[in-house]
């Protein structure tokens, strides 16, 4: 099993810096209006004009942000630093604060929605670029935007986090993330993309003071600091907001007769949008919401969490094939499974697997982990053009009408899952 994992660690090590990463250094860098193109198709045509999604490059700084602090190497850096500054200069709203949806091609303001998934990923990214380089100004707009959420999206009634709102924080009809989704107030999707952002925020805070530096003040356009200090309250203020969310995850979001996590709710947490179940949020979540409470440090929480990130993680083998590959979604009213082989789906579940064997000791589970890298190896690796395709059918063939890059096709669900299997064994 060791020489198993050290392999595993090895060819993602490569396929991380030089199918992931340096296509996105070779291909999508936008060197006409800045930051990088919105999209390349499946066919590898690059659309230089097509709309740039505050997603994808939250997710392109968050990416090189991890690369440059696991792996050192100054080109991930630069790549990183030109994603932090073009997202400072295009997408914060500097008049009502956030960040815009989605830009044109030049960097002016195309959708100017306020959807707080995207604000989670800026603040993941933010977040991560502190961590792999100390910026001050990096950290100040993370904490701008987590009170943005803390302040416009957290229901103080039923708890929990609403989807979106208008540019300037008012009720918006149509809250959903995509076309893919169902119009409801709340769903499992944001609230762990707002998970995932405040366990990396709260983890950069905490690692700045252990750090032992002094003197931290919110300035917005700060030049990188010599000395950042956290106050003690903004660290219990943001410790709070993820105590809050992992116990939404334990008593709400989870269905506690099935184990699998529900997608869509009204604001008081009535079940919306039938029987659905989403194999793929279902093993990303389990890891990350073991992350949370491993990086919150409460022994009781833990206590709590861990019986349930192997439930869920047990669940979502519902979703999984004999050749370790894991389908996305099914609805259960329908009786329609959406059988296609996503890339972001696969990259999870090799991580969700190895966190299972990892903390639980379960060597059916490096298996399981093992036969998806395979799958991914076989036939998501776009080994000649870079990166990865969309998904993959049960007969084997590859989609390209689906982006290579996109609003949501970018270099963070794979580039994270060799992260996590480098970092997870270092030794």
């Amino acid at each position: 099993m060791v020489k198993k994992v050290i392999t595993m660690k090895e060819e993602m090590m490569d396929v991380l810096q030089h199918n992931i990463l340096s296509f996105w250094m070779s291909n999508m860098v936008d060197t006409e209006n800045g930051g990088f193109y919105g999209q390349m198709t499946g066919e590898g045509v690059l659309m230089k004009e097509a709309e740039k999604g505050a997603i994808l490059n939250a997710r392109i700084l968050w990416s090189f942000s991890a690369a440059y602090r696991v792996l050192r190497k100054p080109e991930y850096l630069e790549m990183a630093t030109r994603a932090k500054d073009y997202i400072i200069d295009h997408f914060i709203d500097q008049e009502y604060g956030g960040v815009y949806w989605a830009l044109d091609f030049k960097g002016q303001p195309k959708d100017t929605k306020k959807q707080f998934y995207a604000i989670g990923f800026m603040i993941y990214g933010l977040s991560e670029y502190v961590r792999a380089t100390g910026d001050r100004e990096a950290l100040d707009y993370a904490l701008q935007l987590y009170e943005c959420i803390e302040e416009h999206s957290l229901d103080h009634v039923y708890n929990g986090y609403i989807e979106a709102c208008t540019r300037d924080w008012g009720k918006i009809a149509d809250m959903r993330l995509s076309e893919l989704d169902a119009n409801y107030p709340k769903s499992q999707n944001t609230h762990l993309h707002i998970i995932e952002p405040y366990t990396n925020l709260y983890r950069c805070l905490k690692e700045l003071r252990e750090a032992e530096s002094c003197g931290y003040v919110p300035s917005i356009g700060a030049v990188l600091p010599t000395n950042i200090t956290v106050a003690q309250q903004t660290l219990d203020r943001v410790e709070a907001s993820l105590r809050n969310l992992i116990g939404i995850f334990c008593d709400k979001i989870l269905n506690a007769e099935t184990h699998h996590l529900d997608l869509f709710f009204e604001n008081d947490w009535t079940r919306g949008a039938g029987h659905l179940e989403s194999y793929g949020h279902d093993i990303e979540c389990s890891w990350l919401m073991h992350e949370a409470a491993l990086v919150l440090g409460d022994q009781r929480v833990l206590h709590k969490v861990e019986p349930i990130v192997q439930m869920v993680a047990k669940a979502s083998e519902k979703g999984l094939q004999a050749d370790g590959a894991m389908v996305h979604e099914a609805n259960l009213d329908t009786g329609h499974v959406d059988t296609d082989f996503h890339w972001w789906v696969q990259a999870e579940n090799v991580v969700g697997w190895i966190n299972i064997y990892q903390y639980f000791g379960d060597e059916g589970a490096l298996e399981k982990a093992s036969r998806c890298w395979d799958y991914i190896k076989q036939h998501l690796i776009d080994y000649e053009g870079g990166e990865w395709w969309w998904s993959c059918d049960t007969e084997g063939q590859i989609n390209r009408k689906d982006d290579k890059a996109g609003f949501w096709k970018c270099p963070y669900h794979n580039s994270r899952m060799c992260l996590e299997v480098i970092e997870r064994f270092k030794s």
